[in-house]
């Protein structure tokens, strides 16, 4: 894992993320050298002095993108408004729930996102889907040259992360080369579900899952008997959750195990293990849409997989890094050792040779993800050469 800041496990997760998703060293370096002293700091001074250094570079390459799309250089100009998202998106995670300015931050994020990805000629599409009245965002990558309807693998978040991180990291493009389609979904508690529609996570993930198969079985272009599942993080606990419950997946797959999230909180409360963002306790509460600590350890108890894992009956991924600092291996094991049900289960530890040891890989998603998109192609039908 880069340490630029090794006091401050937080904010280093946060340069690695955004390097995964396409941030350029000399721009990191440019943000985060007067930072220094800022991340000894407590979380409100510090990530405000992340932010507007973060908010700064998003600033100027927007100012040169517009100098570019002025001379018609629109590739150029879609490089640069991506990665502003990118740096935007990732001092807005950083910030407390109902800091001044977080909501215009998170939606200039998407603004810039879309223009980045129209701009670029990216095949990414924003899509909405039916739910509650109102609806669920998601980004629809298509497969690379697949004739008639094509296999899907649905992605969903963990705890803090967004539709846009997941599709930045890189696993939609894997999976297009390989012929199988992506749905990146912003599922109850994450991204524009939390912040604009204001639906708050739920243990039951079948009940947003089971829409999205709805929506994906209106689709000409899907292969209704090929769509799999993929968790990242805390998405290690919806993930197998939802297979489990929603007979219509085909395959699922963990990217970092979430076995028993219950055990985790209560391993965070004796101040064991890394936090993953600042305001942790805060932004649990909003993420759940609990009033306090107290009542949002009581809806903890339910997130664990025990008495779950056993009704999947289809193939299955386990995936989890060797030295994961969050989530500790045992649970990985424990996901594995349950899925007797499932006829092609498999339990893969990311070691330092292939390197993606830390949480979900976020440290080095590269050869894991090949490893994910290799297996889920082998599984639904797609291709590995």
């Amino acid at each position: 894992m880069f340490r630029y800041f090794p006091t401050n496990y937080v904010w280093d997760l946060s340069i690695n993320l955004a390097i995964e998703m396409g941030a350029r060293i000399g721009e990191i370096q440019e943000m985060c050298e007067p930072l220094k002293e800022a991340a000894k700091q407590p979380d409100a001074a510090g990530t405000k002095a992340f932010r507007d250094t973060w908010q700064k570079m998003a600033d100027k390459l927007c100012g040169l993108a517009e100098e570019d799309e002025a001379r018609g250089r629109l590739l150029s100009a879609g490089e640069k408004y991506s990665r502003a998202s990118i740096y935007l998106g990732t001092c807005e995670r950083l910030q407390a729930h109902g800091a001044e300015g977080r909501l215009q931050l998170y939606q200039r994020s998407l603004e810039l996102f879309l223009k980045g990805v129209a701009l670029s000629k990216a095949k990414c599409q924003r899509v909405e889907i039916p739910y509650e009245g109102k609806h669920l965002s998601a980004l629809y990558v298509p497969a690379e040259d697949v004739d008639g309807p094509q296999p899907i693998l649905v992605q969903v978040n963990g705890l803090d992360s967004t539709k846009e991180m997941k599709y930045r990291v890189g696993l939609p493009s894997w999976l297009a080369k390989r012929g199988v389609a992506s749905l990146i979904v912003d599922q109850p508690g994450t991204g524009e579900a939390l912040r604009l529609q204001n639906f708050s996570a739920r243990y039951d993930s079948e009940h947003w899952a089971s829409r999205v198969v709805d929506y994906l079985e209106t689709r000409a272009d899907v292969d209704s008997k090929r769509i799999g599942m993929e968790g990242v993080s805390l998405g290690g606990y919806y993930c197998p959750r939802a297979v489990a419950f929603e007979p219509r997946f085909a395959a699922g797959v963990v990217w970092g195990a979430n076995h028993d999230w219950r055990d985790v909180q209560k391993r965070r409360l004796a101040k064991e293990g890394n936090l993953p963002v600042p305001h942790y306790w805060n932004h649990v509460c909003w993420v759940w849409g609990a009033k306090d600590i107290e009542e949002f350890m009581q809806i903890a108890e339910n997130v664990h997989l025990d008495g779950v894992v056993e009704k999947i009956k289809v193939p299955f991924l386990v995936t989890h890094g060797s030295k994961d600092s969050q989530i500790p291996l045992k649970w990985a094991e424990r996901t594995y050792e349950q899925l007797v049900n499932s006829p092609k289960r498999e339990l893969k530890i990311f070691t330092e040779r292939e390197g993606g040891v830390q949480h979900s890989s976020f440290d080095n998603s590269i050869n894991a993800g090949h490893y994910i998109a290799d297996w889920v192609a082998e599984t639904l039908g797609g291709r590995i050469s």
